[in-house]
């Protein structure tokens, strides 16, 4: 395992990780652990995620509640500053809702459900989260995005809810690098297409992932906070794969 991820930031690095108690949050979360350079990660989940690490703060959050927000953002105390904030929330399925084959299939409750957890609530995490991150040296920003969420690449279609509320979010992430840039000059905020990941999410369309193509969380997460070590300012409101390449609009 890479122990020096974040080389391209300073020293006693305070990191937040949304979302912390899923596939892809836990796995962001043990991997900053063994980071040098971290001196903190606090992990935001519904559930507050159990880790043995006395680096790991935790704290209670559900993202569709910005009450909630407000109160987890608050826990941390007044004074701290985060170099990394990685949003890993997503949602795809349960038992009553399931990608859309069809736009006959669209329902107004399917829709809201889904851009609750992947638009709206990344959306009210940077409202409260974004004023604390590091002003004087590079800080980030990232949320877990996909490439079906890139309008400009979508040559299947289906998938409604999905598409629309990454795209959205996508959207949302580019305003809000529009804006950041004028008080935080170093601060970069991007999304992230983590690739295809073992995890609760993907298990029921894993049949149909080309062989070598399927990722473990741990290797998903060690390239995408690869990504996040490297990116600059000027790279500020776009997607980047695990494999560092931009995912068209």
């Amino acid at each position: 395992m890479n122990h020096d991820l974040l080389s391209n930031f300073g020293d006693h690095l305070n990191i937040a990780v949304v979302g912390a108690s899923g596939g892809l949050g836990r796995a962001f979360v043990k991997l900053c652990v063994t980071q040098p350079n971290v001196s903190s990660i606090h992990a935001f989940s519904r559930s507050r995620a159990q880790f043995k690490s006395e680096k790991v703060k935790k704290h209670e959050i559900d993202i569709t509640s910005e009450a909630s927000i407000l109160e987890a953002i608050a826990s941390v105390g007044n004074t701290l500053s985060f170099d990394v904030v990685i949003v890993a929330t997503g949602f795809l399925h349960d038992d009553s809702v399931s990608p859309e084959k069809s736009i006959c299939e669209l329902s107004l409750d399917n829709l809201h459900k889904v851009f609750l957890v992947n638009t709206y609530g990344p959306a009210l995490v940077a409202k409260y989260f974004l004023p604390r991150l590091q002003r004087d040296r590079k800080s980030v920003f990232a949320c877990l995005s996909a490439r079906v969420g890139s309008i400009s690449d979508n040559r299947l279609g289906g998938w409604y809810a999905y598409r629309a509320s990454k795209a959205a979010l996508n959207m949302i992430l580019k305003n809000a690098a529009i804006e950041i840039a004028r008080r935080h000059k170093q601060t970069c905020i991007i999304g992230l297409h983590p690739g295809t990941v073992d995890t609760s999410l993907s298990k029921p369309f894993q049949r149909q992932v080309q062989n070598g193509k399927l990722f473990m969380p741990e290797y998903s997460t060690a390239c995408l906070l690869t990504v996040i070590n490297n990116v600059t300012s000027k790279q500020s409101g776009k997607v980047f794969a695990w494999d560092g390449k931009e995912v068209p609009p």
